[in-house]
């Protein structure tokens, strides 16, 4: 692999080769000393054209744990308000040398764009819609942490599948395994995915009957063009993940959020922060996967 801009371009193989490596590497993160120079003398650049928390910090605290030098472009004050291109921008990082670029983009498709114009690796940190494949991977890593397996589950994803990235990564991911993917939410913000193993639901409550994995999802209205649902109210009372309708899902199932929580709209507090959550663990995984995929494609580029 040179990239990892699609969860669509990997093979099963390469999704458990990282999941695996993951495993190693959250191991080394218990260490009294969590740095390791698997990979001293690469340079990363994070080029966030999109606000981020958790995923630009998960990135740039994972490449620090391998020792890697690491830039962070700030777009604001940057040549790209002067009008530069994206392509110009990218290659005059490049002419640095650079080694990998991790990039959110708030149109679909950029990652892929650059990956195709670049010598140095692309990892794909969020692009528009499209998708989020590390955020796949350390959701697929916290299930097989809680249930050994990814294959035989019933995983419902709540909420606004039809903005969400993560929501489509996920159903790429899990449709390489036996496991069922229910959709549940406003029929305007559930899309049609055909060639995949999901089944779709307006009611929450049938939809998560018997579920396994319960996967929240934002509702992203800075996307929202046009009203997807009445008010946020009519979305909690409708669709909103509580303790009542928790209780539906099998008793050891687990509740995940990508963050950032809308509390009071698409999870109450008291469920977002039960036993039954794992959505900080999530965050935890975070960094072991993302240095997984820097350290594979590191690897494999030297090959």
């Amino acid at each position: 692999m040179k990239d990892l801009v699609s969860i669509r371009e990997i093979s099963k193989e390469n999704i458990e080769s990282i999941l695996s490596t993951a495993a190693s590497f959250k191991a080394v993160l218990k260490r009294d000393i969590k740095k390791v120079p698997a990979l001293r003398g690469k340079t990363v650049v994070n080029l966030f054209f999109e606000p981020s928390t958790r995923t630009k910090t998960s990135f740039e605290l994972a490449e620090k744990r391998l020792s890697t030098d690491v830039l962070n472009f700030s777009v604001p004050t940057s040549s790209v308000v002067k009008g530069e291109t994206l392509l110009d921008t990218v290659r005059t990082i490049e002419s640095y040398g650079v080694d990998c670029i991790v990039i959110r983009h708030s149109s679909s498709g950029v990652p892929h764009f650059i990956a195709k114009n670049s010598h140095a690796s692309v990892v794909n940190a969020g692009d528009g819609t499209n998708e989020h494949p590390t955020q796949a991977l350390l959701d697929a890593f916290s299930i097989l942490e809680r249930k050994d397996t990814l294959d035989g589950l019933r995983i419902a994803i709540i909420g606004d599948v039809h903005h969400s990235r993560v929501a489509k990564s996920n159903i790429y991911l899990f449709s390489n395994y036996k496991s069922e993917i229910r959709l549940i939410g406003p029929p305007a913000l559930i899309p049609e995915f055909k060639g995949y193993n999901v089944s779709y639901f307006n009611s929450i409550e049938e939809g998560i009957e018997g579920a396994d994995v319960v996967m929240m999802l934002r509702i992203q209205s800075e996307r929202m063009t046009k009203g997807f649902f009445p008010s946020t109210l009519e979305y909690a009372n409708l669709w909103g993940l509580n303790r009542q309708r928790l209780k539906l899902a099998k008793k050891d199932a687990i509740v995940m959020h990508p963050g950032p929580l809308n509390r009071g709209v698409e999870i109450t507090s008291d469920v977002a922060d039960s036993g039954q959550s794992i959505i900080l663990e999530q965050v935890t995984n975070g960094l072991a996967v993302r240095m997984a995929v820097m350290y594979l494609l590191g690897r494999d580029n030297e090959q």
